[in-house]
């Protein structure tokens, strides 16, 4: 059983593993909804100079199979001082935020029907 913010309770019981996200809504059996909002968590915001500069250092955080959250023209990841100094190296701006964290999925899990 769950309870909301609101002190709604409901029993979530979903067919298969299903990410939801921040933003996504259930709609409940008696009709009313309940809205997902997801737990901030400590990120740092990447930000280059271009979008070359970005996909060169998004291209680093991928060699080393880091999540990263796309946020308009800029990324983000979970702390981490070693990869913080990578990317100051590399010329990165780096500022710390307090968000939801929404990776991007993998290439492959994008639901059924969804082929490469």
């Amino acid at each position: 059983m769950l309870t909301g913010e609101a002190g709604t309770r409901f029993l979530l019981d979903l067919p298969p593993a299903t990410a939801l996200r921040d933003g996504d809504g259930l709609v409940l059996e008696d009709g009313s909804m309940v809205c997902v909002v997801g737990k901030g968590e400590t990120l740092v915001e990447i930000a280059a100079e271009n979008a070359a500069a970005l996909a060169r250092l998004a291209w680093h955080l991928g060699n080393r199979h880091i999540e990263i959250e796309v946020v308009g023209d800029h990324l983000r990841i979970r702390r981490d001082h070693v990869l913080e100094a990578m990317l100051l190296g590399l010329g990165a701006s780096l500022t710390p935020v307090e968000a939801p964290f929404d990776p991007e999925r993998g290439a492959y899990d994008h639901g059924p029907g969804f082929h490469v």
